[in-house]
């Protein structure tokens, strides 16, 4: 035998044969992850698949926020009960505002806790992509879930103080009606507005950082214009204006979650207008977000 034989036939014994094992390996599903031109909408089986993501985002910032804090989640609660005790003592009192048959600080914290949620919804939502730019520049995964974990922070925040609600609806005595079954309807669509406006701010805070300044400010006006800590007054603002007042999705939202609750008249009207402007902001939120999306990684 040769000394070239050997080389050969020592080469043959070392090379390991294919096996069963690579040619799985060939066979498993690639994925390609490549721009799509083109207005999009956002893609639910995709959502649901990072759903896991969503959650750990949620919790994460649940933990930052009270992290280091003595009270903790009642922080959720005392932000809005001691803006109502202002307002009670400089509105109900001094001001006299009428609420009707409802006490002016149940009338005024059902209306705080609708409004902190979507104030601080939209506020957080519309800087979470420049808050997480370590996340967006480093892995992929649908952007869309960080806006969407700023508004699940708020709906925890929220449920811990609707139970101060219940408690201060107990203590003024008042009665339960019919209405209160539509209040989680009403707040999906309030949840769906502050997704809208949060996923939009979100999107041009990327590229114009001065929305950063702008949009804490925009909120305190807009509290305004919804009727929060009073009722909404016709003789005030005309017939046309009452009917141009519910284009602000969350004047007719948060008047009628309060109605619900304590049992008032629902403005249909208002609540209409209100769902289908929730609805409108929610697809131009998504659909801009999702045009721009892909150069948040080269601008941020």
């Amino acid at each position: 035998m040769s000394a070239e034989t050997c080389v050969l036939s020592e080469a043959s014994a070392i090379a390991p044969p294919e096996t069963d094992n690579q040619e799985s390996q060939n066979d498993l599903p690639v994925t390609v992850i490549e721009r799509r031109p083109g207005w999009r909408f956002f893609n639910l089986a995709e959502l649901w698949r990072y759903r896991e993501l969503l959650g750990f985002l949620t919790w994460r910032d649940i933990k930052v926020r009270y992290k280091q804090t003595v009270l903790g989640a009642a922080w959720a609660i005392l932000q809005p009960l001691a803006t109502m005790a202002v307002f009670t003592m400089f509105l109900g009192r001094v001001a006299g505002i009428s609420t009707g048959d409802v006490p002016y600080p149940l009338f005024v914290f059902a209306g705080l806790l609708t409004w902190t949620f979507f104030a601080n919804s939209v506020t957080n939502a519309g800087q979470s992509i420049v808050g997480n730019q370590n996340l967006v520049t480093k892995v992929y995964f649908p952007r869309l879930i960080i806006p969407m974990s700023a508004i699940g922070t708020g709906l925890v925040d929220f449920l811990i103080a609707f139970g101060m609600l219940i408690v201060l609806m107990i203590c003024y005595g008042s009665a339960l009606s019919w209405s209160i079954l539509l209040t989680p309807v009403i707040f999906l669509f309030l949840a769906i507005a502050a997704l809208g406006v949060g996923t939009l701010l979100a999107a041009l805070t990327v590229a114009y950082r001065d929305f950063r300044y702008v949009v804490p400010f925009g909120v305190q006006l807009w509290m305004f214009a919804t009727p929060t800590i009073y009722l909404p007054v016709e003789n005030i603002v005309g017939p046309r204006g009452q009917a141009l007042l519910p284009l602000n999705p969350a004047y007719g939202l948060i008047y009628n979650f309060r109605q619900a609750m304590l049992g008032g008249a629902l403005d249909w009207y208002a609540l209409s207008v209100s769902v289908s402007v929730s609805l409108a902001l929610l697809v131009v939120g998504c659909l801009y977000f999702r045009r721009v999306e892909r150069s948040f990684a080269d601008i941020i």
